[in-house]
């Protein structure tokens, strides 16, 4: 081929043979962009997802802090909150005692003086002849020396024997009906329907709404000057002197406006923490029961308290409008 038409060849037909592999180059260059671009896409999302689980994190973090704090700041108020309930209590007892203290030797004073008067030949009055009575009552025998006709055991559904000294010196009528319902299983099963902070609990009626009773006729009152003291047991009523049967209530705390108004006729002297436990409400939602009731004559064994709750059955539901109130507090 002559060096002119080889010349002509390369012109005419060379840009043909050149746009395949422009072509080529041009895809090439965009493929590679594109991988760039998708690679930029992933770290970008890498480094969305570390921000997001480092904020997580953070927040996690704080949250964890605050839960710290608020755990921090409730056991602090609960310790306060036991650190006043202590100090109540031991200024409780110390009134308590204090109290007692006073009305005991109020009462031993006025009996010397009417034995005294007794002794010149005088004629005492009333006051005086009752105080005289009540010398023997306000110390009474203790618990181990007492008749074990005159220790009533209590069992609870709160777990454990509530032990209480009974005193047939000052209302024999009343203790002689608790031994004849103890005796004959009454009060086994029964509820403490109604149960007020820092007054009283109250249980004896079968119903569960504080308007029943037993089928033994009501007890006449024998109110006395004996004080409604943390502990003591004192029989409900209602607005009849003479209407008392089966319900009786333990104090929480003194109440001496109780006195001589209700028949006071016994004291709790072992177990006393067991009442305390007893849920409170009128009526509690889930009240405690009595699961024996017993005298220390009849020997009757404490109960198994687990087993005894874990089969307690369900109570019916009981509204306020079923109690009557024959306790002012």
């Amino acid at each position: 081929m002559s060096k002119t038409l080889k010349l002509l060849f390369a012109q005419l037909f060379a840009p043909l043979l050149l746009m395949p592999l422009a072509a080529q180059a041009q895809d090439g260059a965009a493929a590679t962009e594109a991988t760039e671009a998708a690679q930029d896409a992933e770290r970008a999302a890498a480094r969305a997802a570390q921000d997001a689980e480092r904020a997580a994190a953070r927040a996690l973090k704080e949250q964890e802090k605050e839960r710290r704090e608020q755990e921090r700041a409730a056991e602090k108020l609960e310790k306060e909150r036991d650190k006043e309930a202590e100090k109540l209590g031991k200024e409780s007892a110390r009134e308590t005692a204090k109290l007692e203290k006073a009305r005991d030797k109020e009462t031993r004073a006025a009996a010397k003086a009417a034995r005294k008067r007794a002794s010149e030949g005088r004629t005492g009055n009333d006051s005086d002849d009752a105080a005289a009575a009540l010398v023997e009552v306000v110390a009474p025998p203790t618990p181990d020396k007492a008749s074990p006709d005159n220790i009533l055991y209590l069992d609870l559904s709160t777990g454990g024997r509530v032990s209480i000294q009974l005193y047939p010196e000052v209302a024999p009528n009343h203790v002689e009906r608790i031994r004849t319902l103890a005796r004959q299983g009454f009060y086994d099963g029964i509820v403490f329907h109604r149960v007020i902070e820092g007054f009283m609990a109250q249980t004896g009626d079968p119903t569960g709404t504080g308007t029943g009773g037993s089928e033994l006729p009501d007890v006449a009152a024998e109110f006395n000057k004996f004080p409604h003291l943390r502990g003591t047991l004192s029989m409900a009523r209602a607005q009849d002197p003479n209407s008392a049967n089966s319900q009786f209530f333990i104090v929480f705390y003194p109440r001496f406006s109780l006195d001589n108004s209700y028949t006071n006729f016994g004291r709790v002297f072992a177990g006393m923490e067991f009442v305390d436990a007893i849920p409170r409400g009128e009526p509690p939602t889930n009240p405690a029961r009595i699961l024996q009731a017993s005298l220390k004559s009849q020997n009757k064994p404490e109960p198994n308290y687990a087993a005894a709750a874990a089969r307690a059955p369900a109570d019916r539901e009981i509204s306020v409008d079923d109690l009557n109130a024959p306790i002012t507090n």
